[in-house]
């Protein structure tokens, strides 16, 4: 067991946040944190449950499986985008790579595919919230689609945040 204190200054070993993500996440960086390996852990074991009972031709177990995680989806973008989002703000600002991306022979720098990656999830999730209404605090940008801005990028991942956020604040005054 690791005698790591998780904080929000250190939320992962060896990961050390930047102000933008301490300003935009503060205490809430600590479960950030906490959600790398439970969201990496619950994706495969998630998969592999679903591969068993599809390989015992169990379909019934195959269709609950699957609304089931249908159900969780909103979840699982929310944590990821939150995740993508808090990694990204560690990185600095800049660029995005355009929608739809074009591969080329030059190499994308890493923070600025992070940067994409998190905006990307971020509009799944506003998709998600604009078609089934689940949006907790309104105000939900439009989804991204193929020209989009910066600027739109960057408000589908504040929104993003801004849900994560009151979602972890609803749960602590449970």
């Amino acid at each position: 067991m690791s005698a790591h204190r998780a904080s929000p200054d250190e939320p992962w070993p060896g990961w050390s946040t930047s102000r933008a993500a301490q300003a935009a996440y503060g205490k809430h960086l600590v479960r950030i944190g906490e959600l790398i390996p439970v969201l990496l852990y619950s994706n495969i074991m998630d998969r592999q449950h679903l591969a068993t009972v599809h390989a015992a031709g169990r379909q019934d177990l195959v269709d609950f499986q699957v609304s089931d995680l249908t159900r969780e989806c909103r979840d699982d973008l929310l944590e990821t985008a939150a995740v993508l989002d808090a990694l990204a703000l560690c990185h600095g600002h800049g660029s995005y790579l355009p929608r739809p991306y074009q591969e080329d022979s030059n190499p994308v720098p890493k923070a600025v595919e992070l940067r994409t990656d998190a905006s990307d999830v971020a509009g799944e999730l506003a998709s998600h919230d604009h078609q089934h209404g689940t949006s907790t605090t309104g105000d939900i940008p439009p989804a991204l689609e193929n020209g989009c801005t910066d600027a739109e990028r960057d408000a589908v991942r504040a929104y993003a945040r801004r849900e994560w956020i009151t979602a972890q604040e609803r749960w602590a005054d449970i």
